[in-house]
């Protein structure tokens, strides 16, 4: 039983750490104030603003005050907070 735990380690561990360094990886397209936009699963578009970067997962607030905790990899920018002008 042991040898599973094993080579369950060795194969899953590595799995874990490349999928995190994807994650990682995509989170530097995005910063905070970003706009960004992603396809719900019923098909509909959602839009909203970064409110943070989390360790897996960007937390976006939409425009009408919905949360949402999404993989990095299911987002893309609308328009960079440096582009944005603030009332």
């Amino acid at each position: 039983m042991r040898h599973l735990f094993f080579l369950n380690r060795l194969i899953v561990e590595p799995l874990k750490l490349i999928s995190q360094a994807r994650a990682t990886s995509l989170m530097t397209n995005f910063s905070r104030g970003d706009r960004v936009g992603s396809q719900a699963a019923d098909g509909r578009m959602i839009e909203g603003r970064v409110l943070r970067l989390n360790n897996k997962t960007i937390s976006i607030i939409t425009d009408d005050d919905h949360r949402w905790n999404m993989a990095p990899a299911l987002l893309r920018l609308i328009k960079p907070a440096s582009d944005i002008t603030w009332p």
